[in-house]
């Protein structure tokens, strides 16, 4: 199961696309304006993203240049009328992973979505910094100004998961789902408590908070 975030205009074709991935037990998520796409890409994650080339607003090239440029790592596959090789090119350039012409088979596309999804994931650096926060992922540990730290599992799933997708908000709603998914008692209180326990640790006095709260959005490390 992936959660998809479907870019596409025509409404027929959402449905069809929908009826296709949601069968294969994925939750979509659609938009039909580009400018909205882009914004969602900002503001949430997701697993896969379908983006078409035409769109209101932003076009697809557009979208994925400026979310791969903002450190975006989720696979894309980028849907058009355009057959044309220089066309292709041209997405894959700015960032995209496959390409799929118009008309297709939603049974070619959700293979090819399989086929994405089962590719080794984008290595991530060992260490993971943002100004005086350094956390390693592979000794599991976490140092401030140089000074080691104590974390308990989720305050560090938490800073890890902010550092490896800086300026990307996440609200505590997707923060529940990601870290405490299969623990049901939790709320997105648990989220927030953790976040206030996390900041304790990691701010440095008379420094701004290293994880920025995006009211009525979420939180997030980095000033993009």
């Amino acid at each position: 199961m992936a959660k998809i975030l479907l870019v596409e205009d025509d409404e027929d074709l959402c449905t069809t696309i929908c009826d296709r991935l949601k069968a294969e037990q994925h939750i979509i998520e659609v938009v039909h304006d580009g400018n909205e796409g882009s914004d969602r890409l900002r503001l949430y994650a997701y697993d896969f993203v379908i983006l078409d080339w035409n769109l209101p607003g932003k076009i697809g090239p557009e979208i994925c240049r400026e979310y791969r440029n903002h450190g975006g790592s989720t696979p894309v596959l980028m849907l058009t009328g355009k057959g044309e090789v220089h066309d292709k090119e041209t997405g894959l350039d700015a960032g995209a992973d496959d390409y799929l012409t118009k008309p297709f088979s939603t049974r070619e596309l959700a293979a090819r979505i399989r086929a994405i999804l089962r590719r080794p994931a984008v290595v991530i650096d060992e260490c993971l910094q943002e100004g005086k926060v350094v956390l390693n992922t592979v000794k599991h540990t976490v140092a401030v100004n140089g000074t080691s730290i104590h974390l308990h599992p989720k305050e560090f799933a938490i800073l890890e998961l902010l550092l490896k997708h800086k300026n990307q908000v996440f609200s505590t709603d997707s923060l529940l789902d990601r870290l405490w998914k299969s623990e049901s008692e939790a709320t997105v209180d648990s989220v927030r408590t953790t976040i206030k326990r996390l900041r304790q640790k990691v701010d440095i006095e008379g420094e701004s908070s290293l994880i920025k709260t995006v009211h009525g959005v979420g939180y997030k490390i980095g000033d993009g």
